[in-house]
């Protein structure tokens, strides 16, 4: 017969009893704690422990955890509806997501756009209409880059462990460039011969849709990409007619310094993608994606081949439309850039006291620090990531690792954070380096 579960109490520890029995270990999981209240870049835990959150939801709360005006928005539209389907009766929010996310995109050319519910939904999305566009089927990549766990988006993905082990195989014609990184010694002309290697050895350039790339590559490692790279990147599509489509799920909704990475290299050097794809900060917490992109490239699709049953939800709408006069009545793009020139500091200052930390890096408030083993580049130093990161969260602050090697801490704070927390995060992670020495 079968029985309810028992519940006796709701420690951190009886909690993670409960999901281990409950849920596949497929599931991972930073850490064993489990939220019971939250308030911008705050958390308690189920035993009333506060933390500190540098995390963010990976990079999903740029305007912090449970923002007023976001509650108001969402709390307003759920007494109106919350699903009809966009696609069976249609709704106002959704078109003015759209309206103002065409507005805020770079390019001097008519802009369209529309909505999904997941970061790899936006992605395969603008593979499609890559696709229906071009009329090719080939695809470029690059090594580290990170574009979500679909198959396609798992394909997509330059990183095996873990996200690709025992799931293939993967969907053909995607290939692989190097990401250029000056700190491990790929240069931007090594990057641009990568792909004109795959043109020689691989796939005809005539037959290659589009070229996907992260401005800044998330789970990879915080890496920017060079402007001088993206203008080589521009100059190639555009000679072989390929489409340039920028993964923005991670860098957007201003975690960069600007609503979107790719408004810096339309300003440095007029370089506009094709697509670009956006989710996680977009709606604050509500899951909502997007694909935007040049007018005649989103109309290649036919009708139908487009949607789904919940993208573009009602309360996600709402809560994008919050989020967006959030930056704008508060100022929060130029806040974002100062959060990042705090942090920048206070980890440059740390990385003068410990060798281990080898880079301090970041575009706006997307900062990250590699740790490396005796200052050696060669040498990655994934082991004392996991230290300083269990022994930060025991002391009350949250964080998270990425990169190939592991051996890399990102820091994605809620923009709408105070200095006072800002530094007492800071301290956290400075005495966890020192514990850990």
């Amino acid at each position: 017969m079968h029985r309810e579960p028992q519940i006796t109490d709701t420690t951190n520890a009886s909690l993670m009893a409960r999901r281990r029995a409950a849920l596949p270990v497929g599931l991972g999981q930073s850490h064993e704690i489990f939220v019971d209240r939250a308030e911008n870049a705050e958390v308690w835990d189920v035993e009333g422990r506060r933390l500190i959150d540098f995390a963010g939801g990976i990079a999903v709360l740029n305007t912090g955890h449970r923002h007023p005006a976001l509650v108001k928005a969402v709390q307003e539209q759920l007494d109106r509806y919350t699903h009809t389907c966009f696609q069976v009766l249609a709704y106002e929010p959704y078109i003015e997501v759209a309206e103002r996310l065409n507005a805020k995109a770079p390019g001097n050319f008519p802009k369209k756009s529309f909505l999904l519910t997941t970061g790899v939904e936006a992605v395969e999305n603008a593979i499609k209409v890559a696709r229906a566009y071009t009329k090719r089927s080939a695809v470029i990549a690059f090594g580290g880059g990170f574009h979500g766990r679909t198959m396609m988006g798992m394909a997509l993905t330059g990183k095996v462990a873990p996200y690709k082990i025992g799931f293939g195989p993967f969907p053909a014609e995607v290939y692989h460039a190097k990401f250029p990184c000056a700190l491990h010694g790929v240069s931007v002309e090594d990057a641009m011969a990568s792909i004109e290697a795959l043109f020689k050895y691989d796939v005809e350039a005539s037959r290659v849709a589009a070229i996907i790339i992260e401005p800044v590559q998330g789970e990879g490692g915080f890496y920017v990409a060079p402007i001088e790279f993206v203008k080589a990147l521009r100059a190639l599509c555009d000679q072989h007619g390929i489409l340039l489509i920028v993964d923005e799920v991670q860098t957007g909704a201003g975690r960069t310094g600007t609503w979107l990475a790719c408004e810096q290299w339309f300003e440095q050097a007029g370089v506009a993608p094709d697509i670009i794809t956006m989710a996680k900060s977009l709606a604050g917490g509500f899951p909502l994606s997007a694909v935007i992109g040049r007018a005649e490239v989103m109309d290649a699709a036919a009708p139908g081949g487009l949607g789904g049953t919940y993208a573009g939800s009602p309360l996600a709408c709402a809560a994008a439309l919050a989020v967006m006069d959030i930056f704008e009545n508060e100022g929060l793009m130029a806040r974002g850039r100062e959060v990042g020139a705090r942090l920048v500091s206070g980890l440059q200052d740390m990385a003068s006291r410990h060798a281990t930390i080898g880079d301090v890096r970041g575009l706006g408030a997307m900062v990250a620090i590699e740790l490396f083993k005796n200052g050696d580049p060669h040498q990655p130093d994934a082991d004392r990531v996991k230290r300083v990161v269990t022994e930060a969260a025991q002391r009350g602050l949250v964080l998270l690792s990425c990169g190939v090697y592991g051996n890399v801490i990102r820091i994605l704070v809620p923009l709408t954070a105070s200095d006072a927390v800002l530094d007492e995060g800071l301290t956290i992670l400075s005495a966890s380096f020192d514990a850990t020495a």
